[in-house]
């Protein structure tokens, strides 16, 4: 009875330690990042091994020989296994693991063996059904059962080929799950680390130019015309800087021909292709801002705040006098926009005399009067200004420059005494009806007018 108990006590501690163990590997495989081939091939072998070597390690009962040569054999099956599993690069954990099984207990009779055979089975049992229930085995593997390990009990070396084909088996199953995996765009049991941060990155950068791309297309097209014409104002430069550079490497060969020349020489080359870059630089620009010039919009002028009274001028001048007494009429904007009419030649005085004795306009000043020499002809130019309802208006008319002769408006405007006799000195206009036409700045003797373009002193020292 107390060699049953202690059968049966150590039986108890090693089904307790063999739990124990499948627990802690069990907990360590789900810690890590994926599940190993070799880990998966040791739950599978080692269950195995173990039934193995306890129906090895027990006496066939009273064939002391017998007992012996299957101790033998079992060692000799275990000896192929744990080369069978270095070979295939287990882990050291797997074999120290089993290494950790209890030694031979020599002098135990068959009903020990046997119990421990069924231990074992159901150890292995249980953790086939762990691996499948964690899917580190495929439900559909073919692997070894308990019941098939009791049939093979006698014969180890059947024993030792269904461990490495069950091996085999379980490294097939796992290689075709993560073959399943990446064909299915999943992740890889092992990803690296690395690897992920790398494609990561490559995402980003590809993202990051595809959007700097797009931020410069929409630009480019927001820019328009303002970059063609830029473009253009570079094309233009580049072809001046070009034609300059060519013409200094023409001026640097003919030099280099001529085997150097005189200072005077290479100063005047050195001038004409200062004078050429400036030309070539002055027509690039030119042409950039012809080019700038026709790409801006013409803004629309807007109305000078004088152009109601010149309207109330021509309206009051046409309904009097008639159509055909104004050549023309416009707001001079050179002249601060003052309303301006320019009289036929034979209407002159009488428009200057309706301007000035007619109610509605009453221009009774004369603050200016000139004369131009437009070289096509002469034209005369008197400013008026009404006090009563304080307004401008300019008069104009155009004289032949050959004969120039037109109405002296002095009898309207005494102002107009002097400015009339200073036109004619400088500028040999006539104006007839004036009571004193004379020279006040010239003598009577002098030969021409000084402000005519085609003036040429008769004395030879002025």
């Amino acid at each position: 009875m107390s060699g049953e108990k202690d059968l049966e006590q150590i039986k108890r501690e090693a089904a307790q330690k063999a739990k124990e163990l499948a627990k802690q590997r069990q907990a360590a495989k789900q810690a890590g990042e994926g599940n190993d081939p070799k880990e998966v091939a040791d739950q599978v072998a080692e269950p195995e091994v173990k039934e193995t070597e306890a129906k090895a390690e027990a006496p066939a009962g009273d064939d002391a020989e017998l007992a012996k040569k299957k101790a033998a054999a079992a060692a000799k099956a275990k000896a192929a296994a744990l080369a069978k599993m270095k070979a295939n690069a287990q882990s050291d954990e797997a074999s120290e693991a089993k290494e950790e099984v209890s030694a031979p207990v020599e002098g135990q009779d068959a009903e020990l063996a046997k119990k421990k055979a069924a231990a074992a089975a159901k150890a292995k049992a249980a953790a086939l059904a762990k691996m499948k229930a964690t899917g580190q085995v495929e439900e559909n593997a073919e692997v070894e059962t308990p019941a098939a390990t009791e049939a093979s009990a006698g014969d180890d070396d059947d024993l030792a080929k269904k461990k490495a084909a069950a091996v085999e088996k379980a490294k097939a199953a796992a290689a075709a799950k993560r073959k399943a995996k990446a064909e299915a765009g999943g992740e890889a049991d092992a990803p690296a680390g690395d690897d992920d941060d790398l494609a990561k990155k490559k995402a980003a950068a590809v993202a990051k130019a595809k959007a700097a791309a797009a931020a410069k297309r929409k630009a480019q097209e927001a820019d328009g015309g303002a970059d063609a014409s830029t473009d253009d104002d570079d094309l233009a430069k580049k072809k001046a800087a070009a034609v300059a550079k060519a013409k200094a490497a023409a001026a640097a060969k003919a030099k280099a021909a001529a085997g150097g020349g005189s200072a005077d020489d290479e100063k005047a080359k050195a001038i004409a292709a200062a004078k050429a870059k400036a030309s070539a630089a002055a027509k690039a620009k030119s042409a950039a801002g012809a080019k700038a010039g026709a790409a801006e919009p013409v803004e629309e002028k807007k109305p000078s705040p004088n152009q109601p009274y010149l309207d109330k001028y021509v309206k009051a001048v046409t309904d009097n006098l008639g159509d055909d007494i104004l050549e023309d009429f416009y707001i001079n904007p050179l002249s601060k926009d003052v309303p301006t009419l320019v009289a036929k030649k034979e209407s002159y005085y009488r428009l200057a005399e309706f301007l000035k004795y007619n109610e509605r306009l009453g221009f009774d000043y004369l603050s200016e009067l000139h004369g131009t020499d437009f070289q096509t002809h002469m034209e005369v130019y008197v400013h008026l200004y009404s006090y009563k309802n304080r307004q401008s208006v300019a008069l104009k008319v155009k004289l032949d420059r050959d004969q120039p002769v037109t109405q002296s408006v002095q009898p309207l405007w005494a102002g107009a005494d002097w400015p009339e006799c200073e036109t004619y000195d400088l500028l040999g206009i006539k104006f007839e009806g004036h009571p004193n036409l004379h020279r006040i700045m010239l003598g009577e003797d002098w030969v021409g007018h000084p402000l005519r373009k085609d003036y040429e002193p008769y004395d030879v020292e002025v």
